[in-house]
């Protein structure tokens, strides 16, 4: 691994990309010394996953049924539902795993501030009135699939025009790396798009990033 290979690879923020790129058998730079110059903190490095545990997946499972009953339902709602169960919990805690489901109650809410402007948000080219051929326009989405011990997500990119769906991924944690390589299986078969869809999520601007 080159000094000079190392700095150009800076740009990339994502954690589980840069920890690619620290080589503890490199001769000439320690792992302290690559993890300053790649910005990326040792205890990140070194970070694992820990194992959602039984009590909280069956608590998700059943805060998943219950938003299935009652979309409308939020985070207070749903600690109601849950103690009428014999299930005590918090509502912050409730509200964290509503949140990691990607779960939030259907109901109309008062616009009373407007979001400031983010660092990268690029404008929506997407016309359904305009797409005439295939490869046109792709779009791309991420959704949850809940199992009996547990979540997976699906990632999928579609043309819009044929509704073909050109590839797919299924992970058990929702990160970038997924949406990348469902990307590249799409682009394998020797085709692009003219755009390619998503909405703002963080795990598309980093694509963005990593793509260049």
């Amino acid at each position: 691994m080159k000094l000079e290979w190392l700095n150009k690879n800076l740009s990339c923020s994502d954690a589980r990309e840069l920890r690619r790129l620290v080589d503890g058998e490199h001769p000439e730079l320690s792992i302290s010394r690559q993890c300053e110059l790649l910005g990326l903190p040792r205890s990140t490095l070194y970070y694992r996953p820990v194992p959602v545990r039984e009590a909280t997946l069956r608590i998700m499972a059943r805060l998943d049924a219950l938003y299935l009953e009652d979309h409308c339902s939020g985070s207070r709602r749903m600690v109601d539902y849950l103690a009428n169960e014999g299930i005590p919990i918090g509502r912050d805690r409730v509200r964290r795993l509503l949140r990691r489901m990607g779960l939030r109650a259907m109901y109309q809410k008062p616009r009373t501030t407007v979001p400031g402007q983010p660092s990268e948000r690029f404008p929506c080219l997407v016309d359904l009135k305009q797409i005439t051929e295939v490869d046109q326009i792709w779009a791309t989405d991420i959704t949850y699939i809940p199992l009996q011990k547990g979540f997976l997500y699906l990632v999928a990119i579609m043309d819009l025009h044929s509704r073909h769906v050109l590839s797919w991924r299924l992970t058990g944690s929702l990160d970038t790396e997924f949406c990348l390589v469902a990307l590249e299986m799409a682009l394998s078969a020797g085709r692009k798009p003219q755009i390619f869809y998503s909405d703002q999520g963080c795990q598309y601007t980093h694509l963005r990033r990593l793509r260049g």
